[in-house]
């Protein structure tokens, strides 16, 4: 089968738009294309230098949340990434044929910068961070990424280093991987924007039914709903983008019905939503707590995935080594 690859960032815990926008994907894509998805430890690195035991407890919970939400083991590789240093090895070969420019050009890079002003971002790492996600796809030679449109710019970048390396080298040894677009609904968050750690308005795969169950009660809603009789319009409340996600049509039907005619409250409309949302994160729950009860089959999974995953990487990178002629 076509070889896929994918990682998250330890950055915080696992939202219900990670579940959507990415985990959801992946437990479909790991019946059709062998899989390699990893916990980008290093690569949280670049904004959270300054605190990497957080980044340690971020990795166990970002595992659990893998295998709770569906990801198995015995179809997919799962690994943590400075678990192989291979990807960090290739990655210092690739930083000495990657123009700067290249770097600096990268839409998120700016982007970032003019964001997150309390950290010091004019860092090497934070900058070549393309070159290290480059070297986490191509030496396992993945032909398949998936990504939104939003993230083709950053896959380019890795298909050019690619490119790059085999016209330097003669030799057609990297495969220029490919975009696997898919489709990212939007999630908002309980404050009616993108649902993010950020912002702080996440509902997180670690929260309880009773916190998921207040995080929804208290979502904006359409701001022309300001009493009970007042008529609302669900294309302008977010709760009703969470429905287009999680309610069957009858109910989305119903509800917009209710909306626009004043029939149904928000209150009605958030219930209908609380027991659909419980409903998906209950088999997570207990996912998450059979791994908590039993840390050591964690340990396992990483420990067999990081082990296959050094395989192959230990043997992409000797074949490069013998490209270019870096063997002693």
């Amino acid at each position: 089968m076509d070889r896929v690859l994918s990682g998250i960032q330890p950055s915080g815990p696992l939202h219900l738009g990670n579940l959507i926008g990415a985990l959801s994907n992946w437990i479909r894509l790991q019946d059709k294309y062998e899989c390699y998805f990893f916990v980008a430890d290093l690569h949280a690195l670049t904004t959270g230098y300054g605190n990497p035991y957080q980044i340690k407890e971020y990795t166990v919970d970002l595992l659990m949340n893998f295998i709770a939400a569906g990801l198995n083991p015995e179809k997919s590789t799962i690994f943590i990434q400075s678990q192989i240093p291979e990807h960090s090895e290739l990655h210092v070969f690739l930083s000495m044929i990657t123009p700067l420019g290249w770097l600096e050009r990268v839409p998120t890079y700016k982007e970032k910068k003019e964001q997150i002003k309390d950290k010091d971002l004019d860092t090497y790492g934070f900058l070549g961070y393309p070159v290290l996600q480059t070297a986490d796809i191509i030496i396992y030679r993945a032909k398949y990424v998936p990504v939104g449109v939003d993230q083709i710019p950053h896959l380019e970048l890795s298909r050019e280093i690619a490119r790059r390396f085999n016209y330097l080298y003669e030799n057609e040894f990297f495969p220029e991987p490919e975009a696997l677009l898919t489709d990212f609904p939007k999630v908002p968050g309980t404050d009616g924007r993108k649902m993010s750690k950020s912002y702080g308005n996440a509902i997180y795969l670690s929260d309880n039914q009773t916190i998921v169950t207040e995080k929804i009660s208290t979502m904006v809603t359409d701001p022309a709903r300001k009493r009970r009789t007042d008529k609302g319009d669900p294309a302008k409340c977010p709760v009703f983008d969470l429905h287009k996600i999680f309610s069957t049509e009858d109910e989305k039907k119903e509800i917009t019905i209710g909306c626009t005619t004043a029939s149904i409250g928000c209150i009605d409309c958030k219930k209908i939503l609380i027991k659909h949302v419980i409903e998906t994160l209950r088999p997570i729950w207990e996912k998450r707590q059979e791994l908590i009860n039993n840390p050591s089959l964690l340990i396992d999974i990483a420990h067999e995935g990081s082990k296959k995953a050094k395989k192959v990487a230990g043997e992409t990178l000797k074949e490069m080594k013998e490209v270019i002629g870096w063997i002693f």
